[in-house]
């Protein structure tokens, strides 16, 4: 699109929303409301979606109602089946879709699994709350509550009202359910703002026409956002904003009986909600309430009113959206299913309840009955697969292993492994045999290590490790000779760490254990100064990577080389292990440190996936580390949850679905990547194993929740996880879905017990992928994916950075409506309000800029608490598969709080406010060895900032406190003239409206740049906006498609809702002697070019602008040399729109990405003019408006 012409046509082809309804369609389908758009999605197998259409316009959906639910219920009442029901086909399916004032009848197809519009988009003057089927043939007749306490009958097909009635209290209802088998024996229960529960009948009406109320029920100190009613029990929940849950019996309501009891009684009242309930629904002595904290509770019913199951798939900002399917309100096998503010959707297996298991379930800890002498001191598991053998060494050295009830002693140490030992296990294969045997090593305090066979403890042999204490035995499987064979270390006193290797032959006497001595490690000198975690690298021969209790992770390596680059140490490293030689040899030192990059608490354990490094610790963060040239080099650090500082371990996300799944990574492990040299990009979905206060936790970093927790005292105690094991359905089993934990506590070795057994009973499905939770603040666009071939695929890659304090990383194909979430950056402590990034050519790329199967850029983002992050991104399409997959490297970042602690005379000065905030970013010089960034903060500064790559290091080099409040956005301007003099200018705008400009020229003399002042206020200020600014954009003008030369446009966007362009002309006769000038040469401005504050604003091109609004419109400007001129409106259904992309798309026409409570992506095309004709005929034809009358009869339908 060269030029903005008035054919020009946006169409939403991507929409990220919060779900805000759920319907499921029998065992086999469930159908979801997200925004406008309703989607059907088939749970057969792996949850896909097979439909998805646009159906109330510019409503949102609220409600799902299926046509043969209604018959179902029908059934309930008149204890017979239908004669409607045999009318319907067994194929097709009847939906009324409702939200705001708009309803809308659907079809869906489960053969062709299509939906098809059924009628126009019926418009009611009032809000809807209910819909309930009263007839499906030979014309669908809806009982239709309102929010103003009144009830409609309406034809669907014809959009008449046919009966219309109120209730004498004619007050505003958050939340209304309608109950009865026909019109004439309606009963409506509405939760009205006053906090109350009101039941009226239609067939109540006096002859003024309004309706009396019957019953009223009082108890809840807030509004009453849901109600649900099982016609079974008589039982009726209510959800409020209270965060209660309560439970009446109202009887039967509907029909003869009319309202019910006459006097309805409050049976429980349910508090578990750490926020608003938002959603309640009923089963058979079952109750399921979701809410704002983003949990659904399962409560127990005669628990009193305890919480039987936590199911939690959502991020932060709640769960809008609850359903369950028949089987589970049949207290059968069903399913259940939540969607959230975050636009994901999550769906869980409800088993069946059984009676003789209450008891059962209720235990969440199980003492396994230790019987052995002394007290158990460290705990692991033995065995594969089902069994859950348990193996106990305890402080008077003697070895224990479970035999189903029983707990036999296998070994016993003597006096030397009394009152302390270490122990660890593993599985060896027994040479030339397929036969697996376990083996276990015990360190004492005298330096003796035992190792045995767990099976056949007369095998084994007694090692010495030095002669004082032994802190620790580890096992690492590293290659050896040419063949894979298990390393036993023992981290023993001066620092030593004494190796062998162990292996398992057999012969016709039986089995036989070898060993042989390796050299020993040397670990750096410090206090704590023993091994705490080792593993070899598998695709780099003789390379051990070890973490000690020091925090520090040490790369050694055993080959030839490094002993002779030993044997040229210094003397005193020399002097330092004369006395430490013995029958080991002399000790390696490390090839490669990174001294307490764990801090002082210790590493807690190092592992190797797919050519990566993972290392743990007890600092709350897991590092993603590379061996570059033997040098050990960290990518990436992923912390976990806040007050989750100890982490033990990582467990690895299966490739085939949300498994858990853990690998040793010293084994060959199958994997999909792509190979860039000897670097690979996929970097693998982890889980984190540890421990938060008391409780052991398995935290999801990508989807920002917790998979599992125990109550275990903390994790100053032994203790061992088995991963989960699916295979096994029986929700009894002792094989537990969650995993099992077993610990120490109290002198009893206890072991978690699950609720379930199955992976979807756990962790659920994810039917769509969520976002931020708490609304998106800011995005970016950074580039576009394709790979040629038959099956090609356009993909958009953006970041974009939330209130949750998360930078997410995104790839969408507008195509499929695929939204692919690559990355969760969680770096940041406070909300990201501003991004930018800039490309990068990858280090081995062959291609040129135009390569469009990589992005490789710098992204930088900040936000509150003065925090500025750095990284890179390296994003490519998979060769299999075709997905995008992202890797990210951590550069830098820095926070004013940390530049203030290293100030020599701080005490002389004022602490910069820590709740300070950077509102706006901006690239002011992209060079290739540093990048100067432009920051606008919440302080009344404007700070420019120097980012050097090659050091990670980030340094503030200017700020100005010329502004005397907020900084809201800030924008950079380069230009060049024809005797190559460079111009710098910095744009900056405030909360009081007006814009300053800044010459920031002398800060591109690299020279200069280190002593570099900068300027102390601007040479050009303006009013502009009445309050403040919150977006501005510039761009050469072009006249007749030709630029002018010095002269720019500004575009502005306000918090009073003006849009203004102004052109200036920049002077530049006198910077010669060091001053400039600016002219401004015209001015425009659109006084409501939105009804709310305009928080977005991009151009498309020098004459064609973008605007967005929380109006939720979404507007594209012309801008000529006679002002702005309106071209296109368009709805936006992003509600609180925060900002916008926009940027032309490889394959022709503008694309449009707008972002607030989800996010939502449209593409601008060319159209003719009669098909414009034609489609807004087509848009008129889908709406009607339903006028109620004034006057209606009563009438029996």
């Amino acid at each position: 699109m060269a030029c903005p012409v008035e054919s020009a046509v946006m169409k939403s082809t991507v929409l990220v929303a919060p779900v805000t309804a759920l319907e499921f369609m029998g065992e086999d389908f469930l159908l979801t409301g997200e925004g406008p758009v309703l989607s059907v999605y088939s749970l057969q197998a792996s949850p896909k979606e097979y439909a998805s259409l646009n159906v109330l316009h510019n409503y949102r959906i609220h409600g799902i109602r299926p046509s043969r639910k209604h018959q179902f219920g029908e059934r309930l009442f008149n204890n017979v089946i239908s004669s409607e029901s045999s009318v319907l086909a067994n194929n097709k399916e009847d939906i009324i879709v409702f939200g705001g004032k708009g309803v809308r009848l659907v079809s869906f197809n489960t053969e062709g699994r299509c939906l098809k519009l059924i009628g126009p988009v019926l418009e009611l003057q009032d809000w809807i709350l209910d819909i309930h089927w009263l007839k499906t043939q030979p014309h669908p007749l809806l009982g239709i509550s309102l929010a103003h306490n009144a009830v409609l009958l309406l034809d669907a097909e014809s959009g008449n009202v046919l009966s219309f009635y109120s209730c004498v209290e004619t007050c505003l209802l958050y939340s209304a359910l309608m109950i009865g088998p026909n019109w004439d024996s309606l009963v409506l229960v509405g939760g009205t703002v006053f906090n109350q529960l009101v039941l009226w009948r239609p067939t109540g009406t006096k002859p003024d026409g309004k309706s009396q109320v019957e019953r009223r029920l009082l108890g809840h100190t807030g509004v009453i956002f849901s109600l649900c009613y099982l016609q079974k029990s008589g039982w009726l929940a209510s959800a409020s904003d209270d965060r209660s849950v309560r439970l009446w019996s109202v009887g039967t309501l509907g029909g003869d009986a009319g309202c019910g009891e006459e006097s309805p009684t409050c049976l429980c009242v349910l508090f578990g909600h750490q926020a608003r309930v938002f959603c309640v629904r009923l089963a058979s002595n079952r109750v399921f309430s979701a809410g704002e904290d983003g949990a659904c509770l399962l409560w127990k019913w005669g628990g009193e009113g305890k919480v039987g199951r936590t199911f939690r798939g959502h991020r932060s900002g709640g769960v809008r959206a609850l359903a369950v399917s028949e089987g589970s309100i049949g207290c059968k096998e069903g399913w259940m299913a939540t969607g959230g503010a975050d636009g994901g959707v999550r769906i869980w297996r409800v088993a069946e309840e059984k009676k003789d298991c209450d008891e059962t379930h209720a235990e969440t800890q199980l003492d396994l009955g230790f019987k052995g002498q002394g007290c158990p001191k460290v705990v692991r598991f033995v065995g594969e697969g089902e069994l859950n053998t348990i193996l106990v060494c305890t402080d008077q050295g003697e070895v224990y292993l479970s035999q189903g009830d029983s707990w036999d002693v296998i070994w016993q140490g003597g006096a030397e492994f009394q009152s302390y030992c270490v122990m660890d296990i593993t599985s060896i294969q027994v040479q030339n045999s397929d036969c697996i045997v376990w083996v276990c090593a015990v360190g004492n305090l005298n330096g003796g290590v035992q190792v045995f066979l767990v099976g056949q403890p007369g095998v084994g042999a007694l090692l010495r490790a030095g002669e004082g204490k032994v802190h620790s035995v580890l096992w690492a499987k590293g290659l050896f000779e040419g063949s894979w064979s298990w390393c036993l270390l023992a981290s023993g006193s001066e620092g030593l760490v004494y190796r062998w290797t162990i292996t398992v032959t057999e012969d016709e006497s039986g089995l036989h254990m070898q060993e042989e001595t390796l050299l020993p490690f040397l670990l750096p000198p410090c206090a704590k100064r023993w091994l705490t975690a080792a593993v070899t690298l598998s695709k780099r021969k003789r390379l051990y990577l070890c973490g000690d209790r020091r925090g520090s992770l040490l790369l050694y390596n055993d080959t030839e080389e490094n002993v002779r680059r030993n044997e040229g140490r210094t003397d005193l490293e020399k002097k330092e292990t004369e006395n430490k030689q013995s029958d080991h040899g002399s000790p390696l030192s490390p090839i490669s440190t990174l001294y307490g990059v764990h801090g002082k608490q210790g590493v807690t354990s190092v592992c190797e996936y797919q050519e990566l490094c993972y290392s743990t610790g007890r600092d709350g963060s897991v590092r993603i580390l590379t061996v570059e040239e033997s040098v050990l080099k960290v990518r990436r650090v992923q912390r976990a949850c806040r007050g989750m500082e100890w982490i033990e371990k990582v467990l690895f996300l299966g490739s085939d679905g949300p498994e858990v799944q853990e690998k040793l990574l010293n084994e060959e492990i199958e994997k999909r990547k792509i190979d860039l040299g000897s670097a690979s990009v996929a970097e693998t979905r982890f889980v984190m194993v540890g421990f938060h206060s008391v409780h052991f936790i398995i935290w999801d970093p990508h989807r920002q929740e917790k998979l599992l927790s125990v109550a275990c005292g903390g994790g100053h105690r032994s203790w061992a996880y088995k991963h989960p094991i699916y295979a096994v359905t029986d929700p009894q089993a002792d094989t537990l879905g969650q995993g099992t934990l077993v610990f120490i506590k109290h002198g009893a070795v206890m072991a978690s017990r699950s609720l379930a057994s199955t992976e979807t009973d756990v962790n659920g499905l994810t039917v769509k992928e969520g976002l931020h939770g708490r609304g998106i603040s800011c995005i970016c666009h950074l580039g576009s994916l394709t790979k040629t071939g038959q099956f090609s695929e356009l993909w958009e890659v953006f970041v974009t950075g939330g209130e949750d304090t998360t930078v997410g990383v995104l790839a969408i194909s507008a195509k499929s409506g695929t939204v692919k979430v690559l990355s969760v950056l969680t770096d940041h402590i406070s909300n990201v309000r501003a991004l930018a990034a800039i490309r990068r050519r990858e280090t081995n790329e062959k291609g040129g800029d135009d390569d469009t199967t990589s992005v490789c850029s710098l992204v930088f983002s900040a936000g509150g608490r003065a925090q500025l992050q750095c990284y890179r991104l390296l994003i490519r399409l998979d060769e299999q598969q075709g997905q995008p997959v992202c890797q990210v490297t951590q550069i830098a970042g820095h926070r004013l709080d940390e530049q203030w602690e290293r100030k020599r005379n701080r005490h002389k000065t004022v602490k910069m406010d820590p709740e300070t905030r950077y509102m706006s970013m901006s690239v002011v010089h992209n060079g290739t060895e540093c990048v100067l960034l432009a920051m606008g903060c919440s302080d009344g500064a404007v700070r420019l900032f120097s980012v050097t790559e090659s050091s990670s290091s980030v340094d503030m080099l200017w700020e100005c406190f010329y502004h005397q409040r907020c900084v809201l956005s800030v924008a950079t301007y380069k230009l060049e003239d024809c005797l190559d003099r460079r111009l710098l200018l910095l744009f900056s705008a405030t909360t009081d409206g007006c814009i300053s400009v800044w010459d920031l020229t002398a800060v591109l003399n690299s020279k200069a740049s280190v002593s570099w002042q900068g300027p102390s206020a601007p040479f050009f200020s303006i009013p502009v906006h009445q309050s403040g600014v919150n977006a501005l954009t510039i761009s050469p003008r072009r006249e007749m498609r030709q630029m002018e030369e010095n002269v720019i446009s500004l575009a502005t966007g306000g918090d009073d809702g003006q849009l203004s362009l102004m052109h200036i002309k920049i002077d530049q006769k006198k910077q010669e002697n060091g001053g400039m000038s600016l002219q401004l040469l015209a001015h425009w401005s659109v006084p409501l070019a939105h009804s709310s504050p305009l928080t977005g604003l991009c151009l498309l091109s020098p004459t064609l602008l973008v605007t967005t609004s929380p109006d939720q419109r979404l507007c594209l400007w012309s801008m000529n040399s006679d002002g702005i001129h309106p071209l296109k409106v368009l709805f936006s259904h992003t509600a609180d729109a925060a900002g916008l992309w926009a940027w032309f798309g490889q394959e022709g026409g503008a694309w449009v990405v707008v972002c607030g409570k989800g996010l939502q992506l449209f593409q601008l095309t060319e159209r003719k003019m009669d098909e414009l004709h034609v489609n807004r005929k087509i848009k008129e034809e889908e709406r009607k408006k339903v006028i109620f009358p004034h006057h209606v009869s009563r009438t029996k339908h």
